[in-house]
This record gives structure tokens, C-alpha cells and sequence, in this order.
């Protein structure tokens, strides 16, 4: 799972809890080295959660890395909860989280949904970001929303596991599978629920990676797999809170200028690289980086490479 270029496990040399509404409580920790350089992890999902191996992309002499939860998974609480968990709640935690920590400015590294949020916070914030790392680049479109159409390119090169996907519903219900999960994911009936959300992840991460292994889930350990569900059927009926279908590429001037790495895998069916290509066209000073042999997933050996070859870059920037 782990390639040989991270560094050794770390533990945090910090964590805590930030209340940042009525209802919502983050959980964070802070790893590496205190008087870093800061950077904001923010994970995929939405509802995934951060996890230890995401600690091991940063040099811990260098970095002070500041890893959350966001709302409604992981550790911050409540867990599952969709009230007042929208992006632009999110956005603005991050900042909260800023301001708390005491730091002026931080780089904002993200992958999948985390790509989009560091996209959404960078242009909500551009003095505070002092450059960006994004990775399975989503631009929160609605076009990028595919998973349950069988005309996507997921469902075409992975068409076995589309097509199981798709009968874990009845065949009455099957022309609107957005719809027909979500009923089956918000239900009240846990075994429902639970048997939905490992249909929909067992899909999911089947096509996230080049080389697919067998996916078993055990929910007492993978929580993930119910709020991930839970939190992406919320943001994709809800369009990601976006008024604007093109927020990203629309606002993209107020980011424009700050140093940026995009790192894509060539067959990412999830979060296409065409999305990268877009981004970067909008973006000409930044670096893209197509990873010859990969798809979705940080986990995978040339995406783990990049990214620490990008962040590796950027402290050398930083050190001059």
C-alpha cells in the first residue's frame, strides 16, 4: 500500500477539538515539526475522514501539517450529521481552524473532493494560501457527478461491477439510481442503510484504482464507508452548494497567481484528467503532472511519488 518514497510513521505532537457552530465539533492534530512550514490537509469524501498514512507524504522537519476531520465524520461530531454541513461551512472551518492555530498562512494540499475544498478555500482566502497541491482533481461540476450513469467511463471499463452495482436495486427503480440509493442510505433501518452503503463504496472503490483487489468492508473499522455515503449523496443532490455550476473555473483569477501542482493519474475513471487539463489550462502557471500508470487513489505508487516529489518541490522553493 505504502510506496518506499514516504516518510516513517508519526504520531501527532498535538490534537484537539475546535466547536465551530452550534452543532458541529472538528476534530485535528497537528504532526511534524511545530515551527514548520504550515500546510492544511484536507481529505476526500466528502465523509472520509483523515487517517494515519496521510500523515507520512511530509517531511516532519519541515512541515507543520494540520490534519481535520470534517463535518460529520471521522472524529468530529456528531457523526453523520448533514445539518449545517454544506461547502461553504466547510470553507469557512478551515479558516476558523487557521485563526485558532495561530497561523498566518498555511499551503493548502488536497485530493479528490479535498482538491475541490483547497480550490473553494483558496479563492474564498487567497491571502492565506501560500500555494496549493491537488491531486484526482474534481472541479465540482455536475458533469463530473457520473457514477450512477452507465454511459459513464466508470461504468463502461468497469461494466461487471456497474452492473452489480446498479441490481442491488430493483429493476422498477433502476432509471434513477441517485435517487434510489440515497432513499436506501438515509433510511432509518440500519441494516438498509448498511447494506446500501457498501454497495455504493464496494462500486466506488472498485474503479479508483488501476489494479483493483478484493474490496471486503468491516464497518466497526471502516466508519468511512457509512459517512462517506451518507456526505457525498448530500453534496451531490444538493450540487456540491453551488450556485454557479462552474464556481471553480469562474472565480479561478483569485488563485491564478499562487504556485500550484497538480498531480493526475492518466486513468483516473472517477475524477477524469480531463478536469486537470481544464484547471490547469485556467491556471497556465501551474505545474500538471500526469502519473503514466495510475487512476484515483493516493495510495497508488506513482501518485504517492508525485506528491511527495511536489511537496519536496515546493519546501526547496520555500527554503530559498
Amino acid at each position: 500500500m505504502f510506496d518506499k518514497c514516504l516518510f516513517p510513521e508519526i504520531e501527532p505532537y498535538s490534537t484537539g477539538f475546535l466547536k465551530v457552530s452550534d452543532i458541529h465539533t472538528l476534530y485535528y492534530e497537528e504532526v511534524g515539526n511545530p515551527n514548520g512550514c504550515p500546510v492544511v490537509y484536507l481529505h476526500g469524501g466528502p465523509g472520509a475522514g483523515v487517517s494515519p498514512g496521510m500523515r507520512r507524504f511530509f517531511d516532519p522537519e519541515f512541515y507543520r501539517v494540520v490534519l481535520f476531520d470534517q463535518r460529520g465524520c471521522g472524529r468530529s461530531t456528531p457523526f453523520l450529521e448533514v445539518r449545517e454541513n454544506t461547502t461553504w461551512d466547510l470553507v469557512d472551518d478551515i479558516e476558523r481552524l487557521r485563526e485558532h492555530l495561530g497561523i498566518g498562512k498555511w499551503l493548502a494540499y488536497g485530493g479528490s473532493w479535498g482538491s475541490a475544498l483547497s480550490l473553494f478555500y483558496g479563492e474564498a482566502y487567497p491571502e492565506r494560501v501560500t500555494g496549493m497541491i491537488v491531486r484526482g482533481v474534481f472541479l465540482a461540476r455536475s458533469s463530473e457527478v457520473t457514477p450512477f450513469e452507465s454511459s459513464s467511463a466508470a461504468a463502461k471499463i468497469f461494466p461487471e461491477e456497474f452492473e452489480r452495482f446498479a441490481n442491488f436495486i430493483p429493476e422498477d427503480e433502476r432509471g434513477d439510481l441517485m435517487k434510489a440509493y440515497y432513499k436506501r442510505i438515509m433510511s432509518a433501518d440500519e441494516s438498509i442503510r448498511n447494506s446500501a452503503a457498501i454497495s455504493y463504496m464496494t462500486w466506488e472503490c472498485s474503479c479508483c484504482t488501476l489494479l483493483p483487489e478484493k474490496i471486503e468492508f468491516d464497518l466497526e473499522r471502516d466508519k468511512y464507508v457509512i459517512s462517506e455515503s451518507i456526505l457525498e449523496f448530500h453534496y451531490f443532490l444538493n450540487n456540491m452548494f453551488c450556485e454557479n455550476d462552474n464556481h471553480i473555473l469562474d472565480n479561478i483569477d483569485k488563485v491564478k497567481d499562487i504556485p500550484t501542482t497538480i498531480v493526475q493519474g492518466r486513468y483516473d475513471v472517477l475524477c477524469p484528467p480531463s478536469s486537470a487539463y481544464d484547471l490547469h489550462k485556467a491556471m497556465p502557471k501551474s505545474k500538471l503532472v500526469i502519473v503514466p500508470d495510475a487512476s484515483h487513489l493516493t495510495w497508488e505508487p506513482g501518485i504517492q511519488r508525485e506528491l511527495v516529489k511536489a511537496l519536496e518541490e515546493f519546501k526547496a522553493m520555500r527554503e530559498q
